[in-house]
């Protein structure tokens, strides 16, 4: 399993688990190297197998390296979480830059979009692949919009929506499943990045269940949907939002 932007929040929690299951993980990390090694650290400490793959995922040349890496290392991959992802800080649309919609776009659509290409490469029975899984992160944002806040990263994860949709129905005849998670309320370093740091906290009376949701409860789903229990689901999205 790859897992991009692994080094911590959902993604650091979907490598502990599923490394637990059995999978032998790649955590890929763009900047924080001791983030990733830290959970690599962990994954071997419980008798797991890990590597940290660096790579910004908005560098198509970054990308194919890490997949090499990733082959070498393990060989063909059978799983595949597009978990990388930003967010900028809270603002209306009026008074975004085109650069930051830019950065938007390159990270978390088509770094999406271009991981999720090399990993077909390599699970598609059309070429000499096995099978395989794909979750992509998504967010309930695609759903609610995010007015005043994050219009442009809410616009992002439904494109990742769409993509899912799109996937799912043109590689299913392949042996590969394109599933989707959206996440509501979590707590994450995710919230901090956008000038947020008490978000989840703040935000969780107006979630029906009066809580924000953890990093794991969201890294069991994506292992769920990867996993043989989940064989016939395809283009499905699960929402780990408490009811939001």
């Amino acid at each position: 399993m790859l897992i991009t932007g692994g080094s911590r929040g959902i993604g650091a929690a979907t490598a502990l688990l599923a490394a637990r299951a059995g999978y032998a993980v790649a955590v890929n990390y763009s900047a924080n190297s001791l983030a990733a090694d830290e959970v690599v650290r962990q994954i071997r400490q419980d008798g797991g197998q890990g590597i940290t793959v660096q790579a910004d995922v908005a560098q198509e040349d970054q990308v194919l390296a890490m997949f090499e890496k990733v082959d070498a290392k393990f060989g063909r991959l059978t799983a595949l979480v597009n978990n990388a992802g930003i967010v900028d800080q809270t603002a209306r649309v009026d008074s975004m830059s085109v650069a930051r919609l830019k950065r938007m776009l390159d990270i978390n659509v088509i770094g999406t979009m271009v991981c999720a290409r090399e990993a077909v490469k390599r699970m598609s029975t059309r070429y000499g692949g096995s099978g395989g899984g794909i979750v992509n992160l998504s967010s309930v944002a695609a759903r609610l919009g995010a007015p005043g806040q994050y219009v442009d990263y809410a616009a992002s994860k439904g494109a990742v929506d769409t993509f899912t949709v799109g996937l799912a129905k043109e590689v299913a005849s392949e042996g590969i499943r394109v599933n989707a998670v959206r996440p509501g309320i979590i707590e994450t370093e995710i919230h901090a990045s956008g000038g947020l740091p008490d978000r989840a906290r703040d935000m969780a009376p107006q979630v029906p269940m009066q809580r924000a949701g953890s990093a794991e409860e969201v890294a069991r789903s994506i292992v769920w949907l990867l996993s043989d229990e989940a064989s016939y689901c395809t283009g499905a999205f699960l929402d780990v939002t408490g009811g939001r």
